[in-house]
């Protein structure tokens, strides 16, 4: 996929994790004392990083996870403990390099490739599970499904992933800008209805095998995401 829009997109998230932003999402995923409203994002992180942990199967040994997104690497690691073998990749250099320091050594069989990239560039290969949290959230329904399908073709079992859901508060939210303070304010989430997203998917051929097969909101104060697990029916 190579909509101006998602390339233009991913430069800004570059921009805001690699230079404006990088004291406050250290601080955010570790244990580092955050202010209130962190507070309720680290929070509400927490929980979703446990949802989509869950819909994966317990015992990973000898599985291909992507981490699209991996952030500081909180997920990955957790994955890599299952016995999976994790490819971690985020488009900003020093969130992969703190993800790296912080990773130690993995029990459980598991390893972590940290790359600095494109989630959805081939050379990545093929994966028995995709897991995209909170990745996804600053694209439109129409990129989002284009890089579903993308990532859909070099998936064998499910891609799990979150949205920002299309509600009155978040709406309000987002046009007062006040999710972040503005020292640190990110680039737009654009929050989606599960309807449209569901209709785009239906028209990616590449998808044609996917389905929806469960939903999961998470709602913590500041943070508001929706977790979707589309798994693959004749995997």
């Amino acid at each position: 996929m190579t909509s101006t829009t998602y390339a233009e997109r991913r430069g800004q998230l570059t921009t805001y994790f690699d230079r404006t932003a990088v004291e406050a999402w250290a601080r955010l995923t570790s244990d580092a004392p955050v202010s209130k409203i962190r507070a309720t994002v680290r929070a509400g992180r927490d929980a979703m990083r446990g949802t989509l942990l869950s819909w994966l199967p317990d015992d990973l040994s000898g599985r291909r996870i992507l981490d699209a997104g991996c952030g500081t690497g909180a997920l990955s690691l957790e994955a890599a403990r299952r016995g999976a073998e994790v490819v971690a990749i985020d488009v900003s250099a020093t969130l992969v390099g703190l993800a790296a320091e912080r990773t130690g050594t993995i029990a459980g069989g598991g390893s972590i490739d940290f790359r600095v990239g494109d989630m959805l560039d081939p050379s990545l290969g093929r994966f028995d599970h995709v897991v995209a949290m909170d990745s996804l959230i600053h694209y439109s329904a129409a990129d989002i499904a284009r890089a579903l399908a993308v990532l859909g073709e070099r998936t064998d079992g499910s891609v799990v992933f979150t949205v920002a859901p299309r509600t009155a508060l978040l709406t309000v939210m987002h046009a007062a800008g006040k999710l972040f303070p503005k020292g640190d304010q990110a680039p737009a989430i654009v929050p989606i209805t599960l309807g449209a997203l569901d209709r785009r998917i239906g028209r990616e051929p590449a998808l044609a095998e996917f389905a929806i097969a469960r939903t999961h909101r998470v709602n913590s104060g500041f943070y508001l995401s929706n977790a979707i697990e589309l798994s693959r029916s004749r995997a």
